[in-house]
């Protein structure tokens, strides 16, 4: 039986805000903090994270072929990574349509703010990720990394038995372009072996 999540963010991780746009490494952007501080005021008003999951059993096939109780996928990269796992947990999170309406605004308004929004938007929802991960964990022991779809040589099509799995659209609002892209886009679907 999945589980839905919902969340709230009072602030978000400025030095991974940095991090996706570009500034790795520096402790602060210089020029910039009244910038990102402003457009850290215009997003938290409008995210609104949520999230759905739940947990499959796992089993390997010849090669690099995985059943992953919803789906079978075969994946070099994803075989790695779900190592040592008998069950995986798969969840689908974002922090909302608000991001991307804001984005559009500032878009047309502001370039410079859009990019920091976006970059924003991207953090947003890793943060987000990390506490759903950090959700499972607690719940059923130590996991390995999360993998999502797009990574290494996991298909992005994956996308298409992870949404009916999770029922994802209808419990939390995510839904799929024809080239397998999620709406909103500030969204994330992605596998977490549990080593249990």
């Amino acid at each position: 039986m999945s589980e839905l999540l919902y969340g709230k963010m009072e602030k978000l991780d400025i030095k991974e805000t940095l991090r996706y746009l570009g500034y790795a490494g520096v402790k602060s952007a210089e020029g910039a903090e009244e910038l990102i501080a402003e457009c850290e005021r215009l997003i938290l008003p409008v995210l609104s994270p949520a999230a759905v999951y739940d947990v499959f059993p796992i089993s390997f096939g010849g090669g690099n072929k995985i059943d992953l109780g919803y789906a079978e996928v075969e994946s070099n990269s994803l075989l790695r990574n779900l190592t040592g796992c008998k069950m995986a947990a798969l969840f689908a999170a974002t922090v909302g349509p608000g991001t991307d309406r804001l984005i559009v605004k500032y878009n047309k308004l502001s370039p410079a703010r859009a990019v920091v929004l976006q970059a924003m938007g991207a953090a947003a929802v890793e943060q987000w990720c990390d506490e759903v991960n950090a959700i499972i964990t607690q719940k059923y022991g130590k996991t390995r990394p999360r993998f999502s779809c797009g990574y290494g040589d996991l298909p992005l099509a994956l996308q298409r038995k992870i949404f009916p799995a999770l029922s994802v659209t209808q419990k939390i609002g995510i839904t799929l372009t024809d080239g397998d892209l999620m709406i909103p886009s500030k969204s994330v679907t992605a596998i977490v072996g549990i080593l249990g």
